[in-house]
Parts: C-alpha cells; sequence; structure tokens
C-alpha cells in the first residue's frame, strides 16, 4: 500500500462580511479493504461548530455552523492515509450474471430501488438507442459489455475541465461531443442504468503520480466516476474518463445516487446581491516520502 496526503481547501472571499448559513461538508475518505484513513482533519476559518453524521449511502458529512459575521471563509481538510487497489483486478461475477440480460435477486433488486432506475427523461429514446448499440449479441459477457460501454464514452465525449458549478444531462453530453469528468460519469451511470444495471455515482480524488490520466490537474484534483453492481463480485469500479477499471488510484469520498448529492462543499450566506466575491479550490494528492510510524494519526 502507498501512503498518501491529501488536501483540500475551499476558499470563499465576500466584498463585505455577510451571514454564513450552515455549510455541508463531504470531505472524509470512504475506508474499505483497499483504502486505509490513517486520520482526517477539518479546519474551517472563522470558527464553526462542526458536527458529524452519515448520510443514507454511508457517507461522512460534517456540518459547519457559524455565529459570526465575515468576508471570508476557509475550508481546510488535511487527510492521510493508505491505499492500495489492485492495478489488475479480477471479478468474481456470480455465474447467474456472467452474461447479460440477467436477473437481480428480489432482495438485490429491492435494495438498488433508484440506483437502477435512469435519472434523466429521455423522452425519443434516444439514450435508449445509443447504448443499445454496445449488445453485440443476446446473449453477452456483462463485463465485456460495461466495459464497451466505458469505452464508448470515453470515444464519443471530448473531455474538457469546467470550473463552473453543475453538471450536464447526458443527452446534452451526447449533444455536445465534449464534457466535465464528472459529465462522463452521468451519462455512463445512466446508460448502465437504461440497461438495467444498478450503478451509482462516486465522487473523490485521483493519485496521478505519472500525469498519464485525464481528470487531475498539477498536483491532484476532485474526481468522479461510477460503480456498477454484479452479483458476486459487488460494486465495480468504472473510470469513463480514463478507460480504466477498477480501484486502482481512486479515492472515493461520497457515492450517491445523483452528481448533486456528492458535492463536496455546500452552503448559503445572507448578504447584499453583490457580496460574493470568488471562490477557489486547491487541491493536492501526493505520495508521502516519510515512512508511517507505528501509531501515526497525522
Amino acid at each position: 500500500m502507498i501512503a498518501l496526503t491529501i488536501r483540500h481547501r475551499t476558499t470563499y472571499l465576500y466584498h463585505q462580511p455577510v451571514k454564513l448559513g450552515p455549510h455541508r461538508l463531504m470531505l472524509r475518505p470512504r475506508e474499505s479493504r483497499d483504502l486505509r484513513l490513517i486520520s482526517s482533519d477539518v479546519t474551517v476559518t472563522p470558527k464553526a461548530t462542526v458536527s458529524w453524521a452519515h448520510d443514507v449511502f454511508g457517507n461522512a458529512i460534517a456540518t459547519a455552523s457559524f455565529d459570526s459575521m465575515t468576508d471570508r471563509l476557509v475550508i481546510d481538510s488535511a487527510v492521510l492515509l493508505q491505499l492500495g487497489g489492485d492495478p489488475w483486478p479480477v471479478f468474481d461475477i456470480a455465474g447467474s450474471a456472467i452474461h447479460y440480460p440477467f436477473n437481480y435477486s428480489d432482495d438485490e433488486w429491492a435494495d438498488l430501488g433508484q440506483l437502477a432506475m435512469p435519472l434523466y427523461e429521455d423522452p425519443e429514446g434516444r439514450l435508449n438507442k445509443w447504448v443499445a448499440a454496445f449488445v453485440r449479441s443476446n446473449p453477452t459477457d456483462t463485463l465485456s459489455l460495461l466495459k464497451d460501454l466505458s469505452a464508448g464514452v470515453a470515444e464519443r465525449i471530448r473531455y474538457q475541465s469546467r470550473e463552473v458549478e453543475g453538471t450536464q444531462a447526458p443527452l446534452e453530453t451526447l449533444d455536445r461531443g465534449w464534457g466535465s469528468c464528472r459529465d462522463f460519469a452521468v451519462l455512463f451511470v445512466d446508460a448502465a442504468r437504461t440497461l438495467g444495471f444498478g450503478a451509482r455515482i462516486i465522487s473523490g480524488y485521483l493519485y496521478n503520480p505519472d500525469r498519464d490520466r485525464v481528470g487531475s490537474d498539477d498536483s491532484g484534483s476532485t474526481h468522479a466516476w461510477a460503480e456498477v453492481y454484479l452479483p458476486g463480485a459487488g460494486w465495480i469500479t468504472f473510470d469513463p474518463t480514463n478507460r480504466s477499471v477498477g480501484s486502482h488510484n481512486l479515492i472515493p469520498v461520497a457515492v450517491a445516487r445523483d452528481i448533486h448529492q456528492a458535492t463536496p462543499v455546500t452552503g448559503s450566506f445572507v448578504g447584499m446581491t453583490d457580496s460574493f466575491r470568488g471562490m477557489w479550490v486547491e487541491v493536492s494528492v501526493l505520495a508521502r516520502t516519510a515512512p508511517l510510524r507505528d501509531g501515526e494519526t497525522g
């Protein structure tokens, strides 16, 4: 496993003091067999009361509440973790799901619920027609189908980073022919759901030391990808932005049905209409050069 340090700083500036509403923070990585969280600290300026909870997906949510007026808000997250995802994973897919189409069990179908239902309207069936072209035969190999779909998103859509908030709908991304990593993930997930798969959005960080992957700027950035549930194997990671399968180099923070549920920082303020000056986000995902010591917490 490799030790990584993650710094994620979000800065809001205002032209004059404003009253801050509660801010919802999703910055703590999700622990798993491939990810061991050593420490996770969030510092908020001005001083805030921070409470923690878990949402319906099991994501760690911090809520920062403020008493004082301010013209500057800084949310600084510092994480130390160990990452050990297999670069060439093998998935033990149940025999009943090796070939598509297949049926989820009644329990799986009930638990997947809305994760197996397309989120965006497609009244003319355009997405349905586009995704059907990836089904080579009936039946067809399930994992190959999903890999082809992931690669197909990358072939059809040109990657373009986008600083503005919001995400394009799948048909909007297909029509424009370009999008950010979150647009790639949203298109892939809704296309997989159109085929009847249970799929969910993942938001987190990409560790990209060789600068050979798309979706990471300079020393790091936030990233979005997807997971599809297959019986036996469980949730399998697909990063359509990079045509990759498996969680190697990916650090998940939030899983969600809708990309809007996985925004790292959300909140509000009360002030004059021209109070807002700007927002800046700085992210670094770097290998730790010093070895971890026994009992180290950060």
